[in-house]
């Protein structure tokens, strides 16, 4: 059960959707749903997983990714707070398995609804309905392009998007390997190493363990054509 200071917490906070006058949807909260903790690196779904509960995160991070037969990852998008999972959506209306991987990437805490719950929600509750399909337009918007990247744009320009989104977020120097790249891209660790070398050629970057600093901004901007 979720006490009504914390719910009133989350209105106030993180998950504003849940602030309804619908007197159904302030019950079955606080009478089912619970707030849950996951660390780092737990698996939450495998593919061909049930899903019996829905996660709203709190705060935190979710990666969803596609693992081949080869062992090659591509990620699919991730979930972070105010969001919730549109493949557990999915699965959920559908009575489908979960057709991919959900892993924390950063500890995370979630407000978690039982599927039948959510279920009556989506139904009686304008807010909740409002919230679940205005995310699920979002994201498959955002899969669409994650579509696109792989089909019809080539593999160099896409470590180059790659770059200039970590640039945005943690400056000239990145703490991420080749195999993390690959997995990002859904591509393989020597096709990395290669075209990184590349730029390192082209004075773009500089390579060490585990990091790549970030030499020249301006022109990956200008062959992106930011």
């Amino acid at each position: 059960m979720l006490s009504e200071e914390k719910y009133q917490s989350l209105i106030e906070n993180e998950l504003s959707f849940l602030n309804s006058n619908n007197d159904l949807l302030i019950q079955q909260i606080l009478k089912h749903a619970f707030i849950a903790s996951l660390p780092k690196d737990t698996l939450i779904f495998d593919e061909g997983s049930t899903t019996n509960n829905l996660a709203v995160i709190i705060s935190g991070k979710v990666r969803v990714y596609k693992l081949a037969e080869s062992g090659r990852e591509i990620t699919i998008y991730r979930i972070i707070e105010g969001e919730s999972c549109i493949l557990t959506i999915s699965s959920i209306l559908s009575n489908l398995t979960y057709p991919a991987r959900a892993v924390v990437e950063e500890d995370v805490e979630a407000l978690i609804v039982p599927s039948d719950i959510f279920k009556v929600l989506v139904n009686k509750d304008e807010s909740w309905r409002n919230f679940t399909f205005g995310l699920m337009n979002t994201r498959f918007a955002n899969v669409i392009t994650v579509v696109e990247e792989v089909a019809f744009r080539r593999m160099d320009e896409r470590i180059l998007e790659f770059l200039s989104q970590k640039y945005k977020s943690s400056g000239n120097e990145l703490n991420v390997t080749h195999q993390e790249i690959a997995y990002e891209l859904g591509t393989y660790r020597e096709v990395v190493s290669r075209i990184l070398k590349d730029f390192e050629k082209s004075g773009l970057i500089e390579l060490a363990r585990n990091k790549i600093k970030i030499l020249n901004i301006d022109e990956i901007k200008k062959k992106l054509k930011i």
